[in-house]
């Protein structure tokens, strides 16, 4: 495939937010309330206070009201942070508000988190039996389909298996009858080379500098390689799992690739799931072609 003329995830990002801004519209003027995320943090990490900020900055341009709940690692414990979520849960739900909630990952070492958000309102998706799909995994999928870019009887590379990333995404190009692989940590140095070298779609999600490189790996001209990986180098730049301009059809960016997609899976996400609870604006949604 000719990746040349394909929309960029940030040209994507942006045609979403415009749909979204407008989704969100309706949603307020039919229910006069607003939609609001709620996000808990725990913790001082730096990485996840960018994600955060960004998802503000993108809640401000479509409309959403975010309620940050925050708190420093020695400020609360694992029961608080499950009642605290819970509580908050019950009270939307018995309010009938159109509202939505995440646990911002990751967490201090010493904070377990039951995931005890609802399925109707865990807009990460992360419940086994939730809605939605984790935001990462679905992100990706919804702009190689705005691209129509054809996964049917390809060989998809998946690098790492964590349950937020690696193994939902896994599950969805299956859906799509892409002929999947994951490697992770005990897969063997030459068995990645071997399955990079004849891969057509790569997907790394394992957060290594330069894992993937082009000193010890070949790659087929065409392959498209999405780095999902998020690291800082030497010096303190942010960059991915692959080296820079792999000799590729197509190399999506970091920063400015995979985490806005995210981002906007979350958003799109949020609205799946008042839709499903609000039976009534799906049907004007769908009536004006959202």
């Amino acid at each position: 495939m000719d990746y040349k003329n394909i929309l960029s995830m940030k040209e994507y990002a942006q045609q979403q937010k415009e749909i979204l801004k407008e989704e969100i519209k309706i949603i307020k003027e039919m229910l006069k309330q607003d939609v609001v995320l709620h996000i808990f943090s725990v913790g001082e990490n730096n990485a996840s206070e960018a994600y955060i900020k960004g998802k503000i900055k993108d809640a401000e341009e479509i409309g959403v009201k975010v309620e940050l709940h925050k708190y420093k690692s020695n400020e609360i414990g694992s029961y608080a942070l499950d009642s605290l979520v819970f509580n908050l849960s019950q009270h939307i739900m018995n309010n009938n508000l159109p509202e939505g909630i995440i646990v911002q990952l990751p967490l201090p070492h010493n904070i377990y988190f039951s995931n005890n958000i609802p399925r109707i309102l865990d807009v990460d998706g992360f419940n086994s039996n939730a809605y939605v799909n984790p935001c990462t995994p679905q992100g990706i999928i919804d702009w190689l389909e705005c691209n129509k870019i054809n996964l049917d009887g390809k060989n998809a590379v998946v690098i790492g298996r964590s349950n937020i990333v690696g193994k939902p995404l896994a599950r969805l190009l299956l859906e799509r009858n892409a002929n999947v692989t994951i490697l992770h940590s005990h897969t063997n140095f030459t068995d990645l080379q071997d399955y990079v070298k004849k891969a057509d779609f790569i997907f790394s999600a394992v957060g290594k500098e330069n894992l993937l490189n082009k000193t010890y790996f070949k790659y087929k001209e065409s392959t498209c390689v999405i780095d999902i990986g998020i690291n800082r180098n030497k010096e303190g730049k942010l960059c991915g799992d692959c080296e820079k301009n792999l000799p590729v059809g197509y190399q999506s960016p970091v920063p400015g690739g995979v985490g806005l997609l995210t981002r906007i899976s979350l958003y799109n996400n949020l609205v799946k799931l008042i839709r499903v609870r609000f039976r009534y604006i799906d049907d004007e949604l769908d009536m004006r072609g959202y």
